[in-house]
């Protein structure tokens, strides 16, 4: 988690960096090209290609647009709000899989998860705070950019049904970077990585692997009640490196607001786990 925490910042960093020659189509597509090069050496490694299927194409390419553009509203939101802003509303994305879970995969919408995403949503005023600041387009898009996280998410449980994590990382990576060429290209201009920003590329380009290797392994062996407190431990530290970098004031009610969000993430954890069930009935 320490791994997914250090990748997840640095990734935030350097797409802010990056914005001030490159646009976010350009940076997917960069990202998506640094991608591929990993996944297919990992793929060729471990003798592993066989596990690379076209089954369920649609959803494949549907996934990967909804990732596509929440990613870009992602990037774009580091570039115009606080990034304490953007991870605490990121933290949402939990909370909107509650909501679209029973409308997408049809599953049952229970009690505590409605009160689970009750408290997320009440942090969710607390952080962008409407009528108390202006809600400006970088709360929005980050917003925005967490119910597109929740989808890909949805879609991914679904792909794993039928699909290798290999299968569907080497798809994710393909369509990423064939729309970022495509999106990139819309206006006839795509600037090349220069000395300057090529680090700060191919950086986005492993952290965004490393970060979701990092987090699969950590809950690999050990319980999400224990992962995802570690995980919250994003916001502190890129509060501390955005005001350290880019002179960010330390807003209270983001960190306030975060918390609030945390704990309807974390009821919803423990209700799956069956933790509050245990409770109760002690």
């Amino acid at each position: 988690m320490t791994g997914a925490i250090a990748s997840f910042s640095s990734m935030a960093i350097a797409g802010r960096e990056l914005s001030v020659t490159h646009d976010t189509f350009e940076i997917m597509m960069y990202r998506s090209f640094v991608g591929i090069l990993v996944v297919s050496l990992v793929l060729t490694a471990t003798k592993s290609w066989s596990q690379v299927t076209t089954r369920r194409m649609g959803l494949q390419v549907a996934r990967n647009v909804v990732h596509f553009t929440g990613q870009n509203l992602w990037f774009y939101a580091v570039t115009v709000i606080p990034l304490a802003q953007v991870f605490a509303l990121e933290f949402t994305q939990p909370l909107w899989v509650i909501v679209l879970s029973p409308l997408l995969l049809g599953e049952r919408l229970t009690p505590v998860r409605v009160a689970a995403a009750a408290i997320g949503f009440i942090g969710i005023l607390i952080v962008a705070r409407p009528g108390a600041t202006t809600l400006n387009i970088g709360v929005v898009t980050a917003a925005m950019s967490a119910i597109f996280f929740a989808i890909t998410t949805i879609s991914t449980k679904k792909l794993t049904q039928i699909a290798s994590i290999g299968c569907i990382m080497f798809w994710l990576t393909v369509i990423q970077a064939i729309l970022g060429i495509a999106a990139s290209g819309f206006d006839g201009d795509i600037a090349l990585p220069t000395l300057q920003t090529a680090p700060f590329l191919i950086l986005v380009g492993l952290a965004g692997l490393l970060a979701h290797f990092c987090i699969t392994n950590a809950l690999s062996i050990a319980p999400a009640t224990v992962v995802v407190p570690i995980d919250f431990a994003r916001l502190p530290t890129i509060a501390v490196l955005g005001m350290l970098l880019y002179h960010e004031p330390l807003d209270i009610w983001v960190l306030v607001g975060a918390a609030v969000i945390f704990a309807g993430n974390y009821i919803n954890i423990l209700d799956a786990s069956g933790k509050l069930r245990a409770g109760r009935r002690a």
